[in-house]
């Protein structure tokens, strides 16, 4: 598994392209642990950009907390993504001026938010199940 591209892809899938520290060690361990097809994946992507460095091209920020994918950051993942450029590779330029324009956040696919309520549900249910057991532990306690 590419730890680069693995970053850069849970960054963008976040709102604002941020996340805190533990959401990205989650993250990241889920993905470790998908199997080969993830590992694979990221190795092609990382192949198309093999000088990728994240922090020192400015892909990525440190913010409190967490890390921030940057407008250059989304470009560089777009490039490697491109179907049309799987036989390009991208260089590594001169340092560059790169202007930070604001990247309008994309509404998540309905399927993604019908899973998250059906997670919260079940997490609630569960939760409510929890509850009624205890409370008839405690009454044949007494």
């Amino acid at each position: 598994m590419n730890f680069q591209v693995t970053v850069l892809k849970i960054l963008v899938s976040y709102p604002d392209g941020f996340a805190a520290m533990a959401d990205l060690k989650r993250d990241m361990a889920i993905l470790a642990t998908s199997g080969p097809d993830w590992s694979d994946r990221t190795k092609r992507l990382a192949a198309r950009v093999p000088d990728l460095e994240i922090f020192s091209q400015n892909l990525v920020e440190r913010e409190n907390g967490g890390w921030k994918i940057t407008a250059k950051g989304r470009a560089a993942l777009n490039f490697m993504e491109a179907r049309s450029g799987a036989t390009q590779v991208m260089e590594r330029g001169p340092t560059e001026k790169v202007v930070d324009t604001p990247v309008p956040v994309l509404p998540q696919p309905a399927e993604r938010a019908k899973r998250r309520r059906e997670r919260r549900e079940r997490r609630r249910e569960a939760r409510e199940r929890v509850r009624a057991n205890a409370s008839q532990v405690a009454g044949r306690d007494v």
